[in-house]
């Protein structure tokens, strides 16, 4: 079985925004144009088809990403049905809510491309920040999209200086809105210098309308600045633009498209996704610049079995090697896990090797998701996203691949819970089929986080936000019907330190045989960023929150007992010194010490380094954080 695509004409791409940008709507025109759809659903009315889960529909908000697959022919494509002009876009809708950040870190993790929405009004908003960091911290490139231009009090020039001054001073305007607010009702398109108006019942045609003479010098002055930020992108073409020839409109679109790629530029559109208008025009725009899977570097990974690096191609003819990102419970067929494959095939029925687990798995079927609604496939290939039915221990963040070839991916990295609840089951019954529902949720949500209170027997439940848990409850009612009382929130502080400070630690205790010794003196300081420029020394353990630099010279400490000494520190950090918090962000270097033949053990300097930290870091001036 042949792939029905080819990887040139695949985009892999996200729709990222703050909460109330327009995502979910913008989505709806998205498969209504693509045909993928024959009637547009509205957030307000609760019918749309990414936002698919009761809560979603109830309070017209994204809670959980959306997998969708749809074809799109570019504009101005003259035969709309001529398969070899289409293009096959696998996108995901995620949430803009900061409760539910997880799905947006996730998806950039896999996703080629992004379509960043912006409200019209607002601009640049926190959560744009957030996504937008995240987005960079992937490496994925971006179009721009500042949508709500009918609202009144939009500005699309606001919103773009918010963009430069907030997020990237690389972004250029590629259109210019025709009229404002209740009067918007078209679009200047600036590479082409051409007008274009959005007609039918739901603004499904795109036609060029007369180009409007008062804008024309706006226009013109715009033009010149993009053809500029394109053309600094090459240097032949930037010299021969200097010399008076303006590059032809195929020259600018092929150096804007590697430039986009290359995150060196962000080319911004507008429009209106509520009134139909230049939707269409961005999918273009994500054909022309974001980039297919074999524009993107090689995909590296590690040798489970040597430690080597080694690289995956976007070729079906590479082994197979894939990442799950996502898991979701299907009430028909049990547990979906989302996967990219990043190369190679697999089919439905083979086995696949977890490399992360070192365990074999049977794939029973493959599905193409359309939100809730399942297409069932045989086989799937290099660039494609899919999910799979019958895998029952595989998680977010596991590697999926050949097993004679084997490789493991970076793992996708999550914020920690902020806030927490107490949660218990109101009967009996409920209490094993809460224990169930728990795990599932959390299996499902790596940033939902079930712990016990060892002294009081509780179960307590953690979260991103007093939101994010009172959905996950909900859904424990609904889905797996276990009803439940739940406790006031708990914000889960932490303790840090402001400045350096130095202690020693010393553990003696005489038993009338052998005795106990361990000694140490420990230097403290914040934790700084870490630098990619600078190499770590093999004698330094670096993690997101603590480092331990054993800097221990002529053997005063014996280089056995130095395991010993971090272990220490790291039990007394849990523990926290001002409230009982766990302590983060510290960097802690054992730089002296001393030993005794005979009664020094592990478990002495275990001790001495807990009792030397606690010194040292109520010397140090202390903070908290809200994580």
């Amino acid at each position: 079985m042949n792939r029905d695509y080819p990887l040139e004409k695949i985009r892999n791409f996200g729709i990222i925004a703050h909460i109330d940008a327009g995502k979910t709507t913008t989505s709806e025109r998205v498969l209504y144009y693509t045909g993928s759809q024959h009637k547009i659903g509205e957030v307000h009315e609760g019918e749309t088809t990414t936002d698919w889960m009761e809560q979603e529909r109830e309070r017209g908000i994204t809670i959980t990403a959306a997998a969708i697959t749809c074809f799109w022919s570019r504009t101005d494509e003259l035969d709309k049905k001529d398969a070899s002009k289409k293009y096959r876009f696998n996108i995901i809708d995620t949430p803009g809510h900061i409760d539910f950040t997880v799905e947006v870190k996730r998806s950039m993790r896999v996703l080629d491309g992004a379509v960043v929405v912006f409200d019209g009004v607002a601009g640049v908003e926190p959560q744009s920040e957030t996504n937008w960091r995240y987005a960079d911290e992937a490496n994925v490139p971006r179009v721009c999209f500042i949508n709500k231009l009918d609202r009144m009090g939009a500005s699309f020039e606001k919103s773009f200086q918010s963009i430069i001054d907030r997020l990237n001073k690389n972004a250029v305007r590629m259109q210019l809105p025709i009229g404002a607010e209740e009067n918007f009702n078209g679009v200047i398109d600036l590479l082409s210098m051409k007008a274009y108006g959005f007609e039918g019942n739901m603004g499904e045609s795109v036609v060029e309308i007369a180009f409007p003479e008062e804008m024309r010098a706006e226009a013109q002055k715009y033009r010149s600045e993009l053809i500029e930020k394109i053309v600094e992108n090459d240097e032949a073409m930037m010299t021969s633009y200097l010399d008076g020839k303006e590059p032809t409109l195929a020259e600018l679109k092929a150096t804007l498209r590697k430039a986009v790629i290359n995150n060196a530029v962000f080319p911004v559109y507008t429009g209106s996704a509520l009134k139909n208008k230049g939707v269409q025009l961005v999918l273009d725009a994500v054909v022309d610049y974001l980039p297919s899977p074999l524009d993107m570097p090689d995909i590296k990974g590690t040798n489970p079995v040597t430690g080597e690096e080694v690289t995956r191609t976007a070729s079906d003819t590479d082994p197979f090697c894939a990442l799950a990102f996502k898991l979701q419970a299907d009430p028909f067929v049990g547990q979906l896990t989302f996967f990219r494959v990043y190369s190679g095939s697999i089919e439905s029925g083979s086995y696949l090797y977890n490399s992360t687990t070192g365990q074999k798995e049977r794939l029973g079927r493959i599905v193409r998701l359309q939100a809730n609604q399942r297409e069932e496939v045989k086989k799937v290939f290099a660039g494609e996203i899919a999910a799979a039915v019958g895998l029952k221990d595989t998680k977010t963040s596991h590697t999926l691949c050949d097993e004679a070839s084997p490789i493991i991916l970076e793992q996708i990295k999550f914020p920690e819970p902020v806030i927490s609840l107490r949660i218990e089951p109101k009967t009996k019954a409920d209490q094993e089929k809460m224990g169930i529902a728990l795990k599932k949720l959390s299996d499902e949500d790596p940033t939902f986080k079930v712990t016990s209170d060892a002294e009081t027997a509780e179960t307590l439940i953690a979260g991103m936000g007093e939101l994010h848990l009172e959905i996950l409850v909900d859904r424990m009612k609904r889905e797996f019907n276990v009803e439940a009382n739940v406790g006031k929130p708990q914000v889960a502080y932490r303790e840090t330190i402001l400045q350096q400070a130095e202690a020693e630690g010393k553990y003696i205790k005489q038993t009338g045989g052998r005795g106990q010794y361990g000694h140490v003196r420990l230097r403290l300081k914040p934790l700084e960023p870490i630098n990619p420029d600078k190499k770590i020394s093999k004698n330094t353990t670096r993690e997101d929150h603590f480092e331990f630099i054993n800097n221990i010279k002529g053997g005063v400490v014996p280089q056995e007992y130095i395991p010993a000494v971090e272990k220490g520190v790291r039990e007394a950090m849990e523990r926290g010194i001002v409230a009982g918090f766990k302590m983060v962000d510290i960097s802690c270097e054992l730089y002296d010490g001393s030993y005794h033949d005979v009664d020094s053990s592990e478990i002495a300097f275990k001790i001495a380094a807990s009792m030397g930290f606690q010194d040292a870091a109520r010397a140090a001036k202390q903070s908290f954080l809200s994580r």
